[in-house]
């Protein structure tokens, strides 16, 4: 196993090369063709990971702590009432409180500064397993997904519609990365940030790829062989919800708008997904939908990370 990321953390996606990327990508699969052959591993036997939870989670929580059993380790799951985090506890001194105890740490959040400050106080790995900018963890589950499906990743046309937000900006860095093209579909004003998209361009070029941002969903989706969408409203806003959904409704994946992707195209989506809102039952239970293959392979995409970056 290799060791080159062993004790470094995992902020956002620019944090890895392409090689680190791949390193992961191959890990992940290779974990999983024999996890699901019946063999058990034990890279992280006797590690502890705490898991630090602001925001309610299914799929993260799960992936993390089965992968962390399924690696003979054990997760400490540390809700946002388990913890003084913010309460009058600094971040700082949480970070080197948990150092002393565990070999990791996981943490979902909002604000991403969170993240960074526990990385800059601790002694161990920290791992964004999710915050207001980036969702890493998420996106190397994606990319799995799309190279199992397609056998490739070079060259593939991924089309992300809707929100322009914390997946949107993980999957722009991956995609530049990978030498993937992408096209980002948003109604005016619910952009990605730009430093993503600029990184995200300067990435492609080296791979003689695109990425484009616009506001016109049809031309996004076109010739696509992935469509991805997100929520249309965030935990966090909530208060925002009746008025984005009036206005994001053009952004609809439903067939009317998977007509214009690729015949073989694949629909993704992160989950939750907002039946009726931003995907239809039609697409979502469709034969082009790959929910759950991608949910599952967050799975094996978190456990690679994890033995990875904690194993010895």
């Amino acid at each position: 196993m290799a060791v080159k990321l062993k004790g470094r953390d995992l902020l956002s996606v620019a944090d890895l090369t392409q090689e680190e990327f791949w390193e992961l990508l191959e890990f992940a699969k290779h974990l999983k063709l024999e996890t699901l052959a019946g063999k058990r591993h034990e890279y992280l036997k006797g590690k502890t990971l705490a898991m630090i939870f602001q925001k309610p989670s299914t799929r993260t929580r799960v992936a993390f702590e089965v992968g962390m059993y399924q690696l003979g380790g054990y997760p400490l799951y540390l809700s946002s009432n388990d913890m003084q985090l913010r309460r009058g506890e600094t971040i700082a001194d949480t970070a080197r409180v948990l150092s002393r105890f565990v070999d990791g740490i996981m943490a979902r959040v909002f604000a991403h500064q969170d993240v960074v400050d526990l990385a800059k106080y601790s002694d161990v790995p920290v791992i964004n397993g999710l915050s207001d900018e980036e969702h890493p963890t998420q996106i190397l589950a994606d990319f799995l997904t799309i190279w199992e499906k397609f056998g490739t990743l070079k060259g593939l046309k991924l089309a992300y519609v809707g929100d322009g937000n914390n997946v949107a900006h993980s999957l722009l860095l991956a995609a530049g990365l990978l030498g993937v093209n992408m096209s980002v579909g948003t109604p005016v004003g619910y952009e990605p940030k730009a430093w993503y998209v600029e990184k995200a361009m300067e990435l492609a070029r080296r791979h003689g790829t695109s990425i484009e941002v616009t506001n016109d969903p049809i031309k996004a989706v076109t010739g696509a062989d992935v469509v991805y969408t997100d929520v249309w409203a965030s935990m966090g806003q909530e208060s925002e919800h009746d008025a984005r959904v009036k206005l994001f409704q053009p952004y609809q994946v439903n067939p009317e708008l998977m007509k214009h992707a690729a015949p073989h195209a694949v629909f993704m989506h992160c989950l939750p997904a907002h039946r009726g809102e931003e995907v239809v039952d039609e697409v979502a239970d469709s034969l082009q939908s790959v929910i759950f293959d991608q949910a599952e392979n967050r799975l094996h995409a978190h456990k690679a990370i994890l033995a990875l970056l904690m194993g010895d």
